[in-house]
């Protein structure tokens, strides 16, 4: 069993510290991420529970999100692609 002394904890704490901020867009983009997470789940059920819905998702998915009001940046759009097994 490794045990974490105070020195260490420490220690750790100092290299943390000395680390640069993260970048702005990263932040956001970790804030934005279980909201994004959740909208995409929602599409995914929908798609599941609607063939219509996945017909439109399927011909052209940058369209159908736009119409759902979602902005189909190209991470939402890969994403998706992955999970309705879209991958050319």
């Amino acid at each position: 069993m490794i045990r974490v002394t105070d020195y260490d904890i420490e220690r750790l704490a100092k290299l943390i510290g000395a680390l640069p901020l993260a970048p702005t867009g990263w932040v956001r983009a970790a804030q934005e991420l279980p909201l994004a997470r959740r909208g995409l789940d929602e599409i995914i059920a929908r798609a599941e529970a609607d063939a219509a819905f996945r017909d439109r998702l399927v011909a052209d998915l940058e369209s159908a999100l736009a119409a759902e009001g979602v902005e189909p940046s190209p991470p939402i759009l890969d994403e998706l692609r992955t999970r309705l097994d879209l991958d050319d």
